[in-house]
């Protein structure tokens, strides 16, 4: 992970350590230090998602079968509307003109728990997700740093990011799509191994990978460059600062810097990546089951014939504006759920 202590070179200069160097903590305690990142990133993140896709059905209603990404702040997760007897909270009645009035109306008519809607379901696989990304970066990342020579070592963080995002995101990819595939109708375990299974026999293995292409195409570049710029913007900063030990207000600020460059270099992947997601999610659960899922060499091309630059980094603020708080909030609970596990004392 980045460095969270600091030690003096010979010229003076400070420089951050991690914090392995004081106390190498347990893999469990790093699980712990993540996953409560995770939950705390998504609570505070959700209510702009759940505003932003009320917002969006109030200018375009969906009709059943139509999907919908919704994003908790660890990562995207592909939702299906139904028609059906009961109202799901995305059609819930209200007239909203933006987002602050958007918050004030669900709060004072639906309660404040309704800013949290459908959260529950997406922490089963956000938290596990992403404390399986942050314990593999960290072990990578120490070993990467002691393996390479010293002219290369900045570059174990990107290296380190890149890798942990492919494992996790592979594992996850799969569970990802039953998920999805699990929204038309309620299946029994029996039933859900039995679709696997037809799936496989019919498609092969690459049916369980499905939309794994175009989100490692975003999500790879983007933890490279995030972890390689936090760590050198959290290096140079506690050098600035002249801090012996990284606080939560360095971690903060670094992360939010670097997750903000990294979701402007790698917004044109993003823009494919979610017209891939909503194509599969469309097939998968109920309807279009004979059409084409394009490639996102074909989508990017598209878009850019037809709406050049401007089409490629569509919607570039506001994922500045969710990755910036997101990266931030959660690397710095992070970085310091880590340095309360390195401060206990050994029994």
């Amino acid at each position: 992970m980045s460095d969270t202590t600091s030690a003096p070179r010979a010229n003076g200069v400070v420089t951050p350590r991690g914090n392995e160097d004081k106390k190498k903590i347990k893999i469990w305690q790093q699980v712990v230090a993540s996953s409560s990142g995770a939950v705390l990133t998504s609570l505070f993140m959700t209510p702009l998602d759940v505003v932003k896709i009320r917002l969006q059905v109030q200018a375009k209603p969906m009709a059943s079968g139509d999907c919908f990404i919704y994003c908790n702040g660890l990562m995207d997760h592909v939702c299906t509307c139904f028609n059906n007897n009961t109202k799901p909270w995305y059609k819930s009645p209200g007239h909203f003109n933006g987002t602050v009035d958007a918050m004030v109306k669900i709060t004072r008519n639906e309660g404040l728990a309704r800013l949290w809607s459908g959260l529950p379901p997406t922490l089963v696989m956000a938290v596990p997700a992403t404390a399986l990304y942050y314990t593999t970066y960290d072990q990578l990342r120490v070993y990467f740093t002691e393996t390479f020579s010293h002219r290369n070592r900045h570059f174990a963080p990107m290296v380190a990011g890149s890798l942990s995002r492919v494992f996790a995101v592979s594992i996850i990819n799969p569970l990802e799509l039953i998920r999805t595939k699990m929204q038309s109708k309620p299946l029994s375990y029996t039933q859900l191994v039995r679709c696997v299974q037809d799936a496989v026999e019919v498609d092969g293995i690459r049916s369980l990978l499905r939309g794994l292409g175009p989100t490692l195409l975003r999500d790879v570049p983007f933890s490279g460059v995030h972890w390689f710029l936090y760590n050198l913007f959290h290096t140079n900063l506690c050098s600035y600062l002249g801090k012996q030990e990284a606080t939560f207000f360095t971690s903060f600020v670094c992360g939010a810097t670097s997750g903000s460059i990294a979701s402007l270099l790698t917004q044109p992947f993003d823009v494919v990546k979610t017209q891939r997601q909503v194509e599969i999610g469309e097939k998968a659960v109920m309807r279009n089951s004979n059409e084409t899922i394009h490639r996102s060499v074909d989508i990017l091309s598209n878009i850019y014939r037809k709406r050049g630059l401007n089409g490629l980094y569509a919607g570039l603020l506001p994922r500045i504006a969710k990755a910036a708080p997101a990266c931030a909030i959660m690397i710095s609970t992070y970085e310091y759920g880590k340095k309360f596990f390195s401060e206990i004392p050994s029994t």
